[in-house]
């Protein structure tokens, strides 16, 4: 397999499909990496029919299950011997609190630890590449994040709200960017990591927030730009010349963008990054025995 390997999280519908397609329409092979294997089989026809691109193969995989993610990133790594290049997209809000089956409050769960934890298991396939990138999506929300609750990240002794649990989700996306791009620097992988704000878009997220929420992105839904707008600077970080040696930078508008001073903070950083080892229990992060 010659061509350019591209693998996306959550890439059975929204911006991931939309991420997915563009990319397959510049020859890329892609792997999707998908929760559900009817929508995730659908999503690989469509994608092979809107592209012409054969080279779409589908991973099953609960991106909020360290076993799932161990389960799946080990049948990616009997099929590749590299990956280019790893988008993390795979992301929701919850309208109720709720716990993964490892104990960890559903939007960090997934959001968060989908990301740190996947990433870990192909960190070694990034390497082998040859583009070497990693694209974690985020969000603007990151800038609705007051107080960081360190004494309680799995948010159970606070009153629930779906929409700080999923900002707080998103700035951790930023920091889990700016700590393993400086770890990656430091080690000299020559592997970038930028993470970005897709844009307001209408993807179908939303229905598992709460039925207000979900109603309202219904109805308000239609107004606001489609996944393909909102999948450009995925498609940007992932490919272009531009940004070959530029990492742990945040993006919108395929433009570095603006940040909270919290986000830019490499002390919360490196504290979360600790505290996910301990969570998941990983010694030597990129080290798969």
């Amino acid at each position: 397999m010659n061509s350019k390997i591209v693998l996306i999280t959550g890439a059975n519908s929204g911006i991931g499909k939309a991420t997915a397609i563009q990319l397959a329409q510049q020859g890329k092979t892609i792997v999707l990496v998908c929760r559900s294997q009817q929508r995730g089989e659908a999503a690989m026809k469509d994608i092979i029919a809107a592209s012409s691109n054969q080279n779409v193969y589908l991973h099953l995989c609960d991106l909020s299950s360290h076993d799932s993610i161990k389960e799946c990133t080990q049948s990616i790594r009997n099929k590749f011997d590299y990956i280019d290049v790893l988008i993390n997209n795979a992301g929701a809000i919850f309208g109720s609190h709720q716990l993964t089956e490892d104990g960890l409050e559903q939007s960090f769960g997934l959001n968060h630890m989908g990301y740190f934890l996947f990433t870990h298991y192909v960190l070694d396939l990034i390497k082998a590449g040859s583009s070497k990138r990693i694209v974690n999506v985020s969000s603007l929300a990151h800038k609705m994040v007051t107080v960081i609750p360190w004494g309680d990240l799995q948010l159970c002794n606070m009153k629930y709200s779906q929409l700080k649990a999923y900002s707080l989700s998103k700035l951790y996306n930023i920091f889990f960017t700016k700590y393993l791009a400086r770890k990656l620097l430091d080690e000299n992988t020559g592997i970038t990591v930028n993470c970005l704000h897709p844009g307001t878009i209408y993807s179908g997220f939303g229905a598992s927030g709460t039925k207000f929420f979900s109603n309202l992105v219904k109805v308000g839904g239609p107004l606001l730009a489609k996944p393909s707008s909102g999948a450009k600077t995925s498609v940007f970080l992932a490919t272009s010349d531009k940004v070959e040696k530029v990492t742990g930078q945040y993006f919108a508008h395929r433009r570095k963008a603006w940040i909270t001073s919290k986000a830019k903070d490499m002390k919360n950083a490196e504290r979360l990054w600790e505290r996910s080892l301990q969570l998941s229990g990983i010694e030597d992060y990129g080290v798969v025995s």
